[in-house]
Protein backbone atom coordinates (compact mmCIF):
# COMPACT_ATOMS: atom_id res chain seq x y z
CA UNK A 1 0.00 0.00 0.00
CA UNK A 2 2.66 2.52 0.95
CA UNK A 3 4.82 1.45 -1.83
CA UNK A 4 2.04 2.25 -4.43
CA UNK A 5 1.55 5.67 -2.65
CA UNK A 6 5.40 6.49 -3.23
CA UNK A 7 5.35 4.89 -7.20
CA UNK A 8 2.29 7.64 -7.81
CA UNK A 9 3.89 10.51 -6.03
CA UNK A 10 7.53 9.54 -8.30
CA UNK A 11 5.42 9.23 -11.43
CA UNK A 12 3.82 12.57 -10.64
CA UNK A 13 7.16 14.25 -9.96
CA UNK A 14 8.80 12.77 -13.03
CA UNK A 15 5.85 13.45 -15.59
CA UNK A 16 5.69 17.21 -14.43
CA UNK A 17 9.36 17.42 -14.43
CA UNK A 18 8.84 15.84 -18.04
CA UNK A 19 6.77 18.44 -19.11
CA UNK A 20 8.47 21.51 -17.60
CA UNK A 21 11.54 20.25 -19.38
CA UNK A 22 9.78 20.12 -22.75
CA UNK A 23 7.87 23.63 -22.10
CA UNK A 24 11.76 24.84 -21.47
CA UNK A 25 13.54 23.25 -25.41
CA UNK A 26 9.97 24.48 -26.23
CA UNK A 27 10.69 28.07 -25.33
CA UNK A 28 14.13 27.89 -26.45
CA UNK A 29 13.09 27.04 -30.07
CA UNK A 30 10.83 29.76 -29.71
CA UNK A 31 13.87 32.78 -28.45
CA UNK A 32 15.89 30.52 -31.60
CA UNK A 33 12.95 31.33 -34.25
CA UNK A 34 12.41 35.05 -33.51
CA UNK A 35 15.94 36.16 -33.68
CA UNK A 36 14.79 35.21 -37.97
CA UNK A 37 13.31 37.73 -39.76
CA UNK A 38 9.91 38.35 -37.82
CA UNK A 39 6.64 38.17 -39.39
CA UNK A 40 5.42 41.52 -38.64
CA UNK A 41 1.72 41.29 -40.23
CA UNK A 42 1.17 37.88 -38.45
CA UNK A 43 2.25 39.92 -34.96
CA UNK A 44 0.23 42.60 -35.44
CA UNK A 45 -3.04 40.45 -35.95
CA UNK A 46 -2.50 38.46 -33.06
CA UNK A 47 -2.16 42.20 -31.10
CA UNK A 48 -5.51 42.88 -32.49
CA UNK A 49 -7.31 39.91 -31.59
CA UNK A 50 -5.49 39.04 -28.58
CA UNK A 51 -5.01 42.29 -27.36
CA UNK A 52 -7.78 44.86 -28.53
CA UNK A 53 -10.44 42.42 -27.87
CA UNK A 54 -9.09 41.81 -24.44
CA UNK A 55 -9.69 46.06 -23.62
CA UNK A 56 -13.33 45.57 -22.45
CA UNK A 57 -12.64 42.90 -19.71
CA UNK A 58 -9.40 44.42 -18.53
CA UNK A 59 -11.66 47.58 -18.13
CA UNK A 60 -14.58 46.44 -15.97
CA UNK A 61 -12.28 44.11 -14.07
CA UNK A 62 -9.69 46.86 -13.03
CA UNK A 63 -12.18 49.93 -12.90
CA UNK A 64 -14.69 47.65 -9.86
CA UNK A 65 -11.39 46.50 -8.42
CA UNK A 66 -10.22 50.06 -7.97
CA UNK A 67 -14.04 50.91 -6.70
CA UNK A 68 -13.64 47.72 -4.35
CA UNK A 69 -10.45 48.59 -2.85
CA UNK A 70 -11.26 52.50 -2.49
CA UNK A 71 -14.40 51.42 -0.92
CA UNK A 72 -12.35 49.20 1.88
CA UNK A 73 -9.31 51.09 2.52
CA UNK A 74 -10.35 55.12 2.45
CA UNK A 75 -12.69 55.05 5.62
CA UNK A 76 -9.52 53.27 7.47
CA UNK A 77 -7.55 55.98 6.29
CA UNK A 78 -9.81 58.61 7.03
CA UNK A 79 -10.27 57.19 10.57
CA UNK A 80 -6.73 57.59 11.66
CA UNK A 81 -6.69 60.87 9.69
CA UNK A 82 -4.57 59.67 6.71
CA UNK A 83 -6.87 60.65 4.01
CA UNK A 84 -4.20 62.68 2.58
CA UNK A 85 -2.62 59.21 1.37
CA UNK A 86 -5.34 57.66 -0.03
CA UNK A 87 -5.25 58.57 -3.95
CA UNK A 88 -1.04 57.58 -3.32
CA UNK A 89 -1.29 54.16 -1.44
CA UNK A 90 -4.21 53.76 -4.73
CA UNK A 91 -2.01 53.62 -7.24
CA UNK A 92 0.97 52.31 -5.79
CA UNK A 93 -1.08 49.42 -5.08
CA UNK A 94 -3.11 49.08 -9.00
CA UNK A 95 0.91 49.83 -10.68
CA UNK A 96 2.97 47.41 -8.56
CA UNK A 97 0.62 44.27 -7.75
CA UNK A 98 -3.01 44.33 -9.02
CA UNK A 99 -2.96 45.64 -12.64
CA UNK A 100 -0.33 43.57 -13.42
CA UNK A 101 -1.32 40.57 -11.76
CA UNK A 102 -4.82 40.64 -12.57
CA UNK A 103 -4.77 41.96 -16.61
CA UNK A 104 -2.19 38.46 -16.33
CA UNK A 105 -5.11 36.13 -14.78
CA UNK A 106 -7.53 38.21 -17.31
CA UNK A 107 -5.28 37.22 -19.95
CA UNK A 108 -4.45 33.79 -19.12
CA UNK A 109 -8.66 33.21 -19.20
CA UNK A 110 -9.18 34.93 -22.54
CA UNK A 111 -5.74 34.72 -24.52
CA UNK A 112 -4.02 31.41 -23.21
CA UNK A 113 -7.62 30.08 -23.74
CA UNK A 114 -7.83 31.15 -27.30
CA UNK A 115 -4.67 30.35 -28.22
CA UNK A 116 -4.71 26.86 -27.01
CA UNK A 117 -8.39 26.33 -28.29
CA UNK A 118 -6.95 27.83 -32.00
CA UNK A 119 -3.77 25.91 -31.97
CA UNK A 120 -5.53 22.66 -31.03
CA UNK A 121 -7.96 22.54 -33.39
CA UNK A 122 -5.03 23.18 -36.28
CA UNK A 123 -3.46 20.27 -34.46
CA UNK A 124 -6.36 17.62 -34.42
CA UNK A 125 -7.37 18.89 -38.06
CA UNK A 126 -4.04 18.22 -39.14
CA UNK A 127 -3.34 21.64 -40.39
CA UNK A 128 0.45 21.53 -38.32
CA UNK A 129 0.94 18.22 -40.19
CA UNK A 130 0.50 20.44 -42.94
CA UNK A 131 2.69 23.35 -42.18
CA UNK A 132 5.77 20.87 -41.87
CA UNK A 133 4.73 18.86 -44.57
CA UNK A 134 5.49 22.49 -46.73
CA UNK A 135 8.53 22.96 -44.86
CA UNK A 136 6.93 25.77 -42.40
CA UNK A 137 8.47 25.26 -39.05
CA UNK A 138 5.06 25.57 -36.88
CA UNK A 139 7.21 27.45 -33.64
CA UNK A 140 7.87 30.16 -36.49
CA UNK A 141 4.74 30.23 -37.79
CA UNK A 142 2.46 29.78 -35.23
CA UNK A 143 4.29 30.69 -32.05
CA UNK A 144 6.72 33.22 -32.34
CA UNK A 145 4.31 36.11 -33.57
CA UNK A 146 1.85 35.31 -30.40
CA UNK A 147 4.59 35.06 -28.05
CA UNK A 148 5.60 38.76 -29.25
CA UNK A 149 2.33 39.86 -29.57
CA UNK A 150 1.21 38.89 -25.88
CA UNK A 151 4.30 40.76 -24.53
CA UNK A 152 3.36 44.38 -26.28
CA UNK A 153 0.02 43.96 -26.04
CA UNK A 154 -0.37 42.83 -21.90
CA UNK A 155 2.07 45.51 -21.34
CA UNK A 156 -0.80 48.02 -22.63
CA UNK A 157 -2.98 46.52 -21.07
CA UNK A 158 -1.72 46.75 -18.10
CA UNK A 159 -1.30 50.47 -18.08
CA UNK A 160 -4.67 51.02 -19.43
CA UNK A 161 -6.40 49.09 -16.74
CA UNK A 162 -3.85 51.12 -14.04
CA UNK A 163 -5.31 54.35 -15.32
CA UNK A 164 -8.77 53.15 -15.38
CA UNK A 165 -8.33 51.52 -11.70
CA UNK A 166 -7.03 54.48 -10.25
CA UNK A 167 -10.10 56.80 -11.80
CA UNK A 168 -12.75 54.03 -10.40
CA UNK A 169 -10.51 55.27 -6.91
CA UNK A 170 -10.69 58.57 -7.86
CA UNK A 171 -14.42 58.02 -8.41
CA UNK A 172 -15.18 56.81 -4.84
CA UNK A 173 -13.26 58.43 -3.16
CA UNK A 174 -14.30 61.97 -4.71
CA UNK A 175 -18.39 60.96 -4.58
CA UNK A 176 -18.21 58.90 -1.65
CA UNK A 177 -15.65 59.67 0.75
CA UNK A 178 -15.77 62.92 1.08
CA UNK A 179 -12.11 63.57 -0.06
CA UNK A 180 -11.10 65.93 -2.69
CA UNK A 181 -10.06 65.80 -5.98
CA UNK A 182 -7.03 67.63 -5.36
CA UNK A 183 -6.56 66.05 -2.05
CA UNK A 184 -6.53 62.55 -3.99
CA UNK A 185 -4.18 63.49 -7.32
CA UNK A 186 -1.36 65.43 -4.95
CA UNK A 187 -1.11 62.09 -3.35
CA UNK A 188 -0.44 60.41 -6.36
CA UNK A 189 2.24 62.79 -7.11
CA UNK A 190 3.82 62.75 -3.47
CA UNK A 191 4.00 59.22 -2.74
CA UNK A 192 3.95 57.16 -6.36
CA UNK A 193 6.76 56.90 -8.49
CA UNK A 194 7.11 56.36 -12.43
CA UNK A 195 8.94 52.69 -11.27
CA UNK A 196 5.41 52.12 -9.71
CA UNK A 197 3.78 51.72 -13.22
CA UNK A 198 7.48 50.65 -14.61
CA UNK A 199 7.50 47.84 -12.42
CA UNK A 200 4.29 46.67 -13.11
CA UNK A 201 5.03 46.75 -17.18
CA UNK A 202 7.91 44.55 -16.61
CA UNK A 203 5.77 42.17 -14.78
CA UNK A 204 3.42 42.47 -17.29
CA UNK A 205 6.25 41.74 -20.03
CA UNK A 206 7.09 38.08 -18.60
CA UNK A 207 3.13 37.34 -18.06
CA UNK A 208 2.28 37.81 -21.27
CA UNK A 209 5.70 35.53 -22.55
CA UNK A 210 4.23 32.82 -19.99
CA UNK A 211 0.18 32.71 -21.28
CA UNK A 212 1.28 32.60 -25.21
CA UNK A 213 3.97 29.73 -24.86
CA UNK A 214 1.61 27.86 -22.37
CA UNK A 215 -1.02 28.19 -24.84
CA UNK A 216 1.03 27.04 -27.86
CA UNK A 217 2.53 24.00 -25.50
CA UNK A 218 -0.76 22.80 -24.78
CA UNK A 219 -1.97 22.79 -27.57
CA UNK A 220 0.34 21.76 -30.31
CA UNK A 221 0.54 18.28 -27.38
CA UNK A 222 -3.54 18.49 -26.98
CA UNK A 223 -5.04 15.15 -26.58
CA UNK A 224 -6.74 13.95 -30.31
CA UNK A 225 -10.63 14.83 -29.99
CA UNK A 226 -13.10 17.31 -29.27
CA UNK A 227 -12.37 16.35 -25.55
CA UNK A 228 -8.91 16.88 -26.28
CA UNK A 229 -9.04 20.72 -26.85
CA UNK A 230 -11.04 21.24 -23.66
CA UNK A 231 -8.61 19.04 -21.76
CA UNK A 232 -5.93 21.48 -23.25
CA UNK A 233 -7.71 24.97 -22.59
CA UNK A 234 -8.12 24.01 -19.21
CA UNK A 235 -4.55 23.12 -18.39
CA UNK A 236 -3.36 26.29 -20.43
CA UNK A 237 -5.69 28.64 -18.25
CA UNK A 238 -4.83 26.97 -14.63
CA UNK A 239 -1.25 26.71 -15.21
CA UNK A 240 -0.49 29.93 -16.35
CA UNK A 241 -2.49 31.44 -13.76
CA UNK A 242 -0.39 29.44 -11.56
CA UNK A 243 2.74 30.08 -12.85
CA UNK A 244 1.62 33.88 -13.36
CA UNK A 245 1.38 33.95 -9.10
CA UNK A 246 4.54 32.10 -8.63
CA UNK A 247 6.38 34.42 -10.89
CA UNK A 248 5.16 37.61 -9.54
CA UNK A 249 6.20 37.02 -6.32
CA UNK A 250 9.77 36.46 -7.40
CA UNK A 251 9.44 39.58 -9.65
CA UNK A 252 8.14 41.29 -6.81
CA UNK A 253 11.93 40.03 -4.72
CA UNK A 254 13.62 41.14 -7.89
CA UNK A 255 11.95 44.72 -8.63
CA UNK A 256 10.86 46.05 -5.60
CA UNK A 257 13.92 44.86 -2.95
Amino acid sequence: MLTKFFERIGAFVIKRLEEFGTIVLLYMDTIKQSMHKPRIHHIIAQMSHLGVDSLMIVSLTLLFTGVVFTLQTAHEFIRFGAQSTVGGVIAIAIGRELGPVLVGVVCAGRVGAAITAEISTMKVTEQIDALKVMAVSPVNYLIVPRMIACMIAVPILTVFGDLIGVFGGWLVATQYSGISSYMFTNSIKIFADIYDLTGGMIKAIFFGNVIAVLGCYYGLNCPNGAEGVGIATTKTVVTSIIVIFILNAILTFIIYR
